[in-house]
């Protein structure tokens, strides 16, 4: 019997004229889209529409502008009911959504203000991110360890077999860089980010999280949702709000996630969401599984 997975993208799979589609379309995607317009007080579907590009980049936009998309397109292909989902970093609050962890409305102003606590912790403590492609995992942390007599760095995700995304101060990452490429890395690049993503540098956006967490309600899930921090599936309404606020300062264990997704008897993903990452991800770590996108109202149609 197979078992399916929803699938839901993080930062940096956004594009200008997300989900517009999905507000022509569909009455049910247009009343969710002017319910975040209208909970944020913030013209976030015309950022979407319309950008300009630069204000979509911006952290406190990015965030609930995917996190919508996600959810929007999980709300419309109900139907497909998975057993599970997963998220990458952001994608977590879609997964929570969709498996009835946290109301829609409560949770897009909880996205809101972790894309605000992020992006100002980036401006307190600037910091970047670097991808570092053809080491193994344990390599990159022993060499980051290495580099941080120069300054804060750390892995932040594990994305899949040899490519991994280090954070942390400037000249941390840089020395880490350094080490990377005199080792052996085919490649180490650095991103251009807001911010420290999943590294000590968000210790600031990590307590501002916190006050916001404590004052939502959370629910236990209706299926297990795999958490970023552990890797493995959780239900439990306080282990999820703890999870939450760990993931702010803690790496994405998303290689992880996925192969004990596919141990569990996983064999059928779908990328639910803006983009294409996470089914790119799913490919190198095991090509044998099926992944499906759904990002437009015609991937929709298909399931309807």
């Amino acid at each position: 019997m197979s078992k399916k997975a929803f699938l839901f993208p993080g930062q940096g799979s956004q594009y200008i004229g997300m989900a517009k589609d999905l507000f022509e379309k569909s009455v049910e995607a247009k009343e969710m889209i002017k319910t975040a317009d209208d909970a944020l007080g913030v013209n976030l579907s015309y950022i979407m529409f319309n950008g300009p590009e630069d204000q979509l980049k911006q952290t406190e936009f990015t965030q609930p502008a995917i996190f919508l998309h996600s959810v929007i397109l999980s709300s419309l292909i109900r139907e497909l009911q998975p057993d599970a989902a997963a998220g990458h970093s952001l994608g977590e609050y879609s997964a929570l959504v969709a498996a009835n962890a946290i109301q829609f409305y409560d949770a897009i102003k909880l996205v809101r203000a972790r894309g605000k606590a992020m992006q100002q912790a980036g401006l307190e403590n600037p910091g970047t991110l670097a991808a570092i492609v053809g080491l193994e995992s344990d390599k990159v942390e022993n060499l980051c360890k290495e580099a941080s007599v120069e300054g804060i760095v750390q892995c932040a995700n594990f994305n899949s077999p040899g490519q991994i995304v280090i954070s942390g101060s400037i000249s941390g990452v840089r020395k880490a860089m350094e080490l990377c490429k005199s080792n052996g890395a085919k490649l180490a690049k650095e991103l251009v980010v807001s911010g420290a993503f999943h590294s000590p540098l968000m210790q600031s956006a990590k307590d501002s999280l916190l006050d916001v967490l404590v004052l939502t309600s959370f629910y236990d899930a209706r299926f297990p949702v795999y958490a970023n921090v552990t890797a493995k599936p959780v239900t439990k309404k306080d282990e999820i709000k703890n999870l939450l606020h760990q993931q702010v300062t803690s790496p994405v264990r998303w290689e992880e996630t996925i192969k004990n997704m596919i141990a569990d008897g996983f064999d059928e993903f779908y990328e639910i969401g803006p983009g294409k990452v996470l089914q790119g991800l799913v490919k190198r770590i095991n090509p044998d599984v099926l992944i499906f996108g759904i990002d437009k109202y015609e991937d929709v149609e298909k399931y309807l």
